[in-house]
């Protein structure tokens, strides 16, 4: 992906800077250990965890740190770029962008902790996508998901939860969720993923038309990092037998497909998961 010497989004929040020293009674490698459990799980695993955390102002940032906040910035402006055009163009409205915050290894969100046992996320409640960059590490390391355009896919994966937002999408499918049972909650957070996932395809197309900053391999990377985060593949990954009712993102295959359906038909319309009698 070529996205060196390009323009960064404004709208960035760097929390970074800030180290942890241990999680309740859990120190170092443990409570590393215990993260990425969580993160396997799907499940925030913080609030089990005596105490909290006990953090300490570092105040330098290393040069992959500071390399990955400007790669995170220029995609982010990307995303602004493109999703200001689909409005304007196609719904004749205007796109307000989200914030991103880069933090380190935990932080707070209006919708609760975010940290390594979260993984990436969008807050509909004040709008903020929340990211660790050092999830890059474990998407290229622990999941085998490598390269600069993998990292750039779940960026513009948790942007396309905003745009869903400001669709009104978000806010009317939660609300189903509310009065749901636990599978049909878990089904329609499944349609809410893929929908994510076709919308990041039709933004990697438009950044390919619009900044030629696609280069050979990197739609092969966002496929294989979607992949890598299916639900089968995860709960697998953590020693369980995948369990339909239980997926609240999609199967590897499901989110590669829906990725491929927004890649090809760069249109809105073509991302309707809610509508599609098979996902």
């Amino acid at each position: 992906m070529k996205w060196q010497g390009r323009r960064g989004s404004d709208n960035i929040e760097d929390r970074r800077g800030r180290s942890v020293g241990g999680v309740g009674g859990v120190t170092g490698l443990g409570a590393v250990a215990v993260l990425l459990i969580g993160y396997f799980l799907g499940v925030d695993v913080t609030p089990l965890l005596e105490g909290g955390p006990s953090v300490q102002s570092s105040g330098q940032l290393s040069e992959r740190d500071r390399q990955m906040g400007d790669f995170v910035s220029v995609t982010l402006a990307d995303t602004e770029e493109i999703w200001a055009d689909i409005f304007r163009e196609d719904l004749g409205r205007t796109y307000h962008p989200a914030t991103l915050v880069l933090y380190s290894q935990l932080t707070q969100s209006a919708c609760g902790n975010a940290s390594g046992a979260t993984g990436p996320f969008y807050c509909p409640s004040d709008k903020k996508v929340y990211l660790d960059t050092d999830f890059f590490a474990t998407l290229a390391g622990e999941l085998g998901a490598e390269g600069d355009f993998a990292a750039a896919y779940v960026v513009a994966h948790e942007v396309a939860h905003h745009v869903q937002d400001e669709l009104g999408i978000l806010a009317q499918v939660n609300g189903l969720r509310a009065r749901s049972s636990a599978a049909q909650s878990n089904a329609l957070s499944v349609r809410i993923e893929l929908q994510a996932d076709c919308f990041s395809g039709i933004w990697a197309r438009r950044a390919a038309e619009d900044f030629g900053s696609i280069e050979p391999g990197d739609i092969a990377e966002a496929m294989t990092a979607a992949a890598k985060i299916g639900d089968d593949r995860l709960q697998r990954a953590a020693g369980r037998v995948p369990v339909p009712d239980s997926f609240t993102h999609g199967t590897s295959e499901q989110r590669q497909r829906w990725f491929a359906t927004g890649f090809r038909a760069g249109d809105l319309g073509a991302c309707d998961t809610f509508a599609a009698q098979t996902l």
